[in-house]
């Protein structure tokens, strides 16, 4: 007996299925009891009524539920970014203000220590002071990577400019910024992504390029901002799906530029560096300045 019941194959019901059930089952419900009503039977209003709510508050809530699920592929997209957003400038702040303060007053601490002890404990008083300078500008340098606060008193160039020195600044690679014009007055979406596309590729190549040179482009142009990055390291064969490859780095490059209107692609081979080309499109009324200025 046992065995014949392990033939039979259950098929679970997902949550699709229960609500096309159970609006079949009221909608037969419906017709048994107006069968009943315009036959001989005596049937109470109000029971019919009762139905007929039922049905109409099933079939509501079903209408509800599939448009509340109906997520276009870009809505999400754009949903998750933002999430991520929020999410570095929270453990931002926090490393910040938090982590931050607490080592500054244990390195205050040790200051105040170390000139109370005797000479024989000098040098390590030493050691542990520079252990603290250097964790705390760890620290700083983690927070201004996930939050950069400067892109909105600084601008885009300087602060590509500030997060290659930083970032590169103890490695053998050779890099370059070119930025022929004025990058002021940029869209806060628009340098938020570019600099994140940036930080990105720097980040790869740092890991996995082992290359010698880096050279960082950006422009004005008049179709909108344009940005190129390009390392000389060991190259990789580019997926045609990033996201289902595993590139998360490469997938969300992609969906920053595709967010903004615009588009990157991405030319590498092994053993022949890596090329990053993207363009985010000004917005409407900016092209129409634009072509107006140059009297197009």
């Amino acid at each position: 007996m046992s065995a014949s019941f392990k033939k039979h194959k259950v098929w679970p019901l997902g949550t699709q299925h229960i609500s096309w059930l159970s609006l079949a089952l009221c909608i037969v419900s419906l017709l048994g009891n107006l069968a009943v009503y315009f036959s001989a039977v005596a049937l109470p209003l109000p029971l019919l009524l009762l139905n007929v709510a039922a049905m109409y508050g099933v079939w509501h809530q079903h209408r509800h539920w599939r448009q509340a699920i109906s997520f276009q592929p870009q809505e999400l997209a754009d949903r998750l970014l933002e999430v991520q957003e929020n999410e570095r400038h929270r453990l931002s702040r926090e490393l910040h203000d938090d982590i931050g303060q607490l080592l500054t007053a244990a390195k205050m601490q040790a200051d105040w220590l170390q000139r109370r002890q005797p000479e024989e404990l000098q040098g390590h008083f030493g050691t542990l002071n520079e252990t603290l300078d250097e964790t705390l500008a760890k620290v700083r340098d983690v927070s201004a990577i996930l939050n950069p606060r400067q892109l909105s008193s600084l601008g885009l160039e300087a602060s590509l400019r500030a997060h290659l020195l930083r970032t590169l600044e103890n490695t053998p690679l050779h890099w370059s910024l070119e930025c022929h014009q004025r990058l002021t007055g940029l869209p806060e979406e628009m340098a938020v992504a570019a600099f994140r596309i940036v930080q990105e590729a720097v980040t790869n190549v740092l890991r996995h390029a082992q290359a010698q040179n880096l050279l960082v482009r950006v422009q004005r142009l008049q179709e909108g901002l344009s940005l190129y990055i390009s390392d000389d390291g060991a190259g990789f064969t580019v997926a045609a799906n990033p996201a289902h490859a595993g590139q998360r780095g490469t997938s969300g490059m992609h969906e920053r530029a595709a967010l903004l209107g615009g588009h990157l692609s991405i030319s590498s081979q092994p053993g022949h560096g890596t090329q990053i080309e993207a363009l985010f499109p000004w917005a409407p009324r900016a092209l129409e300045r634009a072509k107006l200025s140059k009297g197009l």
